[in-house]
């Protein structure tokens, strides 16, 4: 929780100002039943009317001022809660596009979704309630006790002990709550966590469930884990439900006592109508704020749960590991030396993956599925770092490179083509913020994707829908590698980028490519080898091993794994030699 503190800075004047006016409508509250009290022996019993008069306006006046100090209270406290809910919020989401691969997978999407949403507008809810109440409960409840042995200095003779009894076991009541459910509610936050996932999934995945008529078994995975977060809630709500029902018992039984004590009092002539009133209207008091602070306690244990949760991740280190930098060690663009990858879930990726591309030539990576063809592109962005060897960048070791100057040399085209909503030309403009319309239209040229653009209302200006929705897998494959050059980058990475594209139109995309006048250093994944075939070098991976390196011939002669999928692609209609 204390974690958090730093994102309250700019909200400190608010942040005292709403208890403190609370504070004081708290005090005025106290004198309440004093002024009541006076009503009753003074005026009604010594028959003053002109005393009535002034105590009734005295508590108007007293009920304005509560009224105005409430609004008051209730405008900072809210003002510094949304304050600070946008300040988490905001520097969780710049955490999270700054934490390294490995630990966003840990996390996963759907934690970090529901840290975003459910988690911080918790932070708010708590934040608000203890500004307004954290403060005000104690004073209400220690005050009633102070001005109950005022009003009966005496104490037992009107039963003002039962205060000091009544009390302390409201606190141990309330303590042993907040201390039961603060672990439950941390567990019933994973089963939303799971919940929400499973909802994300349904959700995006709808049209396949259709078309395997997996309809009701996906209703009833939904309803089993709804059930299950459901009953987590429960679990976590149960004892915090039984706090308002202790505090009533105990305070109803502490009123039961004064009055029965105070009768007496009353009888014997130790204690007057007004005052046992008084004190009863203390005991009340202290009944409400109980309640009041009760819930608190529960909305304070949930909100507890959840800045542990997301102090946790902002603590988080963002930064990959730095080295001095070194001279340079050669001419090489890119190079593997010995280089081994494991996965933070202990998955062996990469296992001694030795390779060099000089500058303006084109690497080729091919092999299976589960190869670890992605994992080599995911290690020269810096996505992770390697578990063992090194990699150089134009001779450095890629650990002593600023990771957003080397990412900005680099154009990447991921295997999965996204589009975001927008217009085309701030898709294309991801690349370069600063390009104009001409720099837009000559990418779009180079991937052949000039004319998708063209066919659209508007051009450049035309509407992409989230997802980009409204095109196809090949035209979206395209527009990516128009968006990857935008940035005229000095490495171009290719990520399975021909994959939706037929034969006529990949080698045309080649062609375009290949007589680019600024000559980026190209890395081509792809599972044809015909794509490949003309690249100065090709590295073929299997099961995370390097079992060949080499041009198209020599791995055809040489590397049984490449001549099987070149022999396999050729019977399957292609032209793979």
């Amino acid at each position: 929780m204390f974690r958090l503190l730093p994102y309250m800075k700019k909200y400190r004047l608010q942040s005292v100002l709403a208890p403190f006016f609370k504070m004081t409508e708290a005090v005025f509250e106290l004198f309440v039943p004093l002024i009541v009290a006076k009503i009753i022996d003074e005026g009604i019993g010594g028959n003053d009317e002109a005393l009535i008069v002034r105590y009734c306006l005295l508590l108007a006046l007293l009920a304005l001022a509560g009224l105005a100090l409430a609004v008051a209270a209730q405008f900072f406290s809210a003002r510094a809660a949304v304050g600070f809910a946008s300040e988490v919020r905001k520097g969780l989401y710049k955490k999270v596009f700054s934490l390294p691969a490995s630990e966003s997978d840990r996390l996963g999407t759907n934690r970090l979704i529901t840290m975003l949403t459910g988690d911080v507008v918790q932070l708010q809810t708590g934040v608000n309630m203890v500004l307004r109440l954290f403060m005000r409960s104690p004073v209400v409840v220690i005050g009633a006790v102070v001005m109950a042995f005022i009003a009966d200095p005496r104490g037992l003779a009107g039963g003002g002990l039962w205060f000091l009894v009544a009390v302390p076991l409201l606190a141990l009541a309330v303590g042993g709550v907040m201390i039961f459910s603060i672990r439950r509610y941390k567990a019933s936050r994973s089963s939303v966590e799971d919940l929400t996932l499973e909802l994300r999934e349904n959700l995006s995945g709808m049209r396949v469930f259709r078309s395997f008529g997996q309809e009701e078994h996906r209703k009833k995975r939904f309803e089993k884990m709804n059930d299950a977060a459901s009953r987590a809630l429960v679990r976590a709500g149960r004892v915090s439900a039984l706090t308002g029902p202790f505090t009533m018992v105990i305070v109803d039984l502490g009123i039961v006592a004064l009055l029965w004590s105070g009768a007496v009092s009353v009888k014997a002539g130790a204690l007057s109508t007004g005052k046992l009133i008084a004190l009863y209207n203390y005991m009340t008091q202290i009944l409400i704020e109980l309640i009041k602070l009760a819930n608190l306690i529960v909305t304070v244990t949930k909100s507890a749960a959840c800045a542990d949760r997301v102090g946790r991740v902002l603590a988080l280190d963002a930064s990959l590991a730095k080295i001095p930098p070194e001279l340079s060690g050669g001419e090489e663009e890119i190079a593997f030396e010995h280089v081994d990858l494991t996965y933070p879930d202990g998955t062996k990726a990469l296992k001694d993956v030795s390779f060099s591309i000089g500058r303006g030539q084109t690497l080729g990576i091919i092999g299976g599925t589960g190869a670890g063809k992605s994992s080599v592109i995911s290690l020269i962005m810096r996505y992770y770092d390697p578990t063992g060897g090194r990699i150089l960048c134009g001779g450095r070791d890629l650990r002593s490179l600023d990771e957003s100057a080397l990412r900005a040399r680099i154009g990447l085209v991921p295997q999965k083509p996204e589009l975001f909503r927008g217009t085309v030309a701030e898709n294309l403009r991801f690349g370069d913020p600063s390009a104009d319309d001409e720099t837009l239209w000559d990418a779009l040229t180079a991937a052949d994707a000039d004319g998708i653009v063209r066919s659209k209302a508007g051009g450049l200006d035309a509407e992409v829908e989230q997802y980009g929705r409204n095109f196809s897998g090949g035209q979206k494959q395209r527009l990516t590698v128009a968006r990857a050059l935008v940035r005229r980058p000095e490495i171009l990475i290719l990520d399975d980028s021909f994959s939706a594209l037929d034969y006529a139109t990949e080698a045309k995309l080649k062609k375009s490519l290949s007589e680019l006048s600024y000559r980026p250093t190209t890395v081509i994944v792809s599972q044809r080898a015909s794509s490949l075939r003309r690249a100065d070098r090709i590295l073929v991976l299997d099961e995370g091993g390097q079992v060949g390196l080499g041009t198209h011939e020599e791995l055809y002669a040489s590397c049984p794994v490449y001549r099987e999928i070149c022999l396999s692609q050729e019977s399957e209609g292609g032209d793979a030699q």
